[in-house]
């Protein structure tokens, strides 16, 4: 059996309680590795080598941290296929997921490694007696708590701005899916990052994560994952006065109105269900559709995603308490008299009844009070809802107490532009616009706050300091 330890100090290090967490391959319900079952002791370990790391990375030149960065992208790319084979085993995603994550995980380091030589702060004219200026300077010792959908992309999205700016990264994985972000730390040392600055600990959120948030020398967390353990860390954070990235999720829409070129619409939102198995916070798995051409794209999205195969276009569910999950959402909507137009259930024959494959599915016409409509399944689930006119089409998708992602589809651009800034969420694409590593990503309301990718995310894991010397 596999083992999988933690890292700490440019080294692996046993779980101090010696006790290891099972895994299972979710594509077929086998037994994995093993992870180490981290502990407080774990937390005080990395966190103290973190500490001991910090200073003197944080006193390099940009140019030299940049140095390092762009390393450790090569070494992301040289062991890009033993980085996707370990979350192949503890995801059981298809190879273009794959291979689209990890290429991603090594942008994050290439991207930050760029602009970290033009991250500078200003100077502020206060008159010939003064010669004032900013500082962006980093926190310290950094939290990094990541979930099980998106494990080393999304590692690498947090990791990548943080050592930038001169922390120290203390990262906490879900304990469903470690390997790949510990084999990460170990290719980020092996090419030059010093030991100490980056500690992955293995563990459960209450035995690792509410530690690491409440440790006196943590200076900032970035947290990605469900609202309420979210809501757990935002109240530890702010008894300790500490800031706190949240990226919690979303309910996000996208609007098609008739004018829009439908073929690009329908395969924008048949790939918001095959993408990841739809176990991605930013999806719009809500489907608003002009009334006059509403049934039109119910049907054609329907036969796009009738015709996705299970391990070829789409993943499993990674964990089973997922997978039931989305089985109740699909009973209670049954419940409500809900009818899918298709899907709506687990697989029971063939290959995917092994593992915890759900059938891309579709609702249509779904009433904004169904529980289908409201809360984030994170399953390969469509909902669909017609409107009337742009008005309609707003109060819906501001219908929510999310606010992520959202996508407007429109022949008229002036329309789309008009509406996606009135929507109420993080970013909006219209027409397929590219939202990629250089725009910001994070949420309104209850998906969040804090920004992540882009020039913000530099802002994010850095404090300002005002100097200023009188000249006469």
């Amino acid at each position: 059996m596999t083992r999988h330890d933690h890292w700490i100090g440019g080294k692996t290090v046993r779980p101090a309680s010696g006790a290891y967490l099972p895994t299972v391959d979710p594509a077929t319900r086998a037994p994995g590795a093993e992870v180490a079952a981290g502990s407080a002791s774990d937390v005080d370990l990395a966190v103290a080598a973190a500490s001991a790391a910090q200073p003197r990375w944080a006193r390099l030149p940009a140019a030299e941290r940049s140095a390092v960065l762009h390393r450790i992208a090569d070494a992301v790319e040289a062991h890009a296929d033993e980085l996707a084979e370990l979350e192949r085993e503890c995801t059981g995603k298809v190879p273009a997921q794959l291979r689209m994550e990890v290429e991603s995980s090594a942008a994050y380091f290439r991207y930050y490694a760029g602009i970290l030589r033009a991250h500078s702060g200003r100077t502020i004219d206060l008159g010939d007696g003064n010669h004032t200026y900013t500082r962006l300077e980093p926190y310290g010792v950094v939290a990094v708590i990541t979930p099980w959908n998106l494990p080393l992309n999304q590692a690498c999205r947090a990791l990548a701005p943080a050592l930038a700016v001169g922390n120290a990264v203390v990262a906490k994985p879900s304990e469903f899916t470690s390997a790949s972000t510990l084999l990460l730390a170990r290719l980020a040392t092996e090419a030059g990052l010093p030991d100490g600055l980056l500690n992955v600990v293995a563990g459960t959120g209450r035995a690792v994560g509410t530690p690491l948030a409440a440790h006196p020398a943590v200076r900032r967390i970035a947290f990605t994952g469900s609202v309420a353990t979210g809501r757990q860390l935002a109240a530890i954070a702010a008894d300790r006065l500490i800031p706190v990235t949240l990226e919690l999720g979303g309910k996000s829409p996208v609007v098609v109105f008739a004018d829009a070129e439908l073929d690009r619409a329908v395969a924008a939102a048949a790939g918001a269900v095959a993408a990841n198995a739809g176990q991605v916070c930013s999806a719009t798995t809500r489907l608003l559709v002009e009334a006059s051409v509403h049934d039109e794209v119910v049907e054609r999205v329907s036969e796009s995603v009738t015709r996705l195969e299970p391990g070829v276009h789409f993943g499993p569910m990674v964990t089973e308490a997922q997978y039931r999950k989305v089985l109740g959402h699909f009973a209670d909507a049954a419940a409500e008299g809900l009818v899918p137009a298709t899907g709506g259930a687990a697989y029971e024959d063939g290959p995917a009844a092994r593992g915890f494959y759900v059938r891309p599915t579709v609702y249509a016409g779904v009433p904004r009070w169904a529980r289908l409509a409201r809360e984030e399944v994170f399953g390969p689930v469509l909902v669909t809802m017609p409107f009337a006119d742009e008005d309609q089409a707003l109060a819906l998708a501001n219908d929510t107490d999310y606010g992520l992602a959202a996508a407007v589809w429109s022949g008229d651009v002036a329309r789309g532009l008009r509406l996606a800034e009135r929507i109420d969420a993080g970013q909006v694409a219209v027409n397929g616009g590219a939202l990629t590593i250089e725009t910001p990503f994070g949420g309104f309301k209850q998906s969040g706050h804090g920004r992540e990718k882009g020039i913000e995310a530099l802002h994010e894991y850095a404090q300002t300091k005002t100097v200023s010397l009188a000249l006469r």
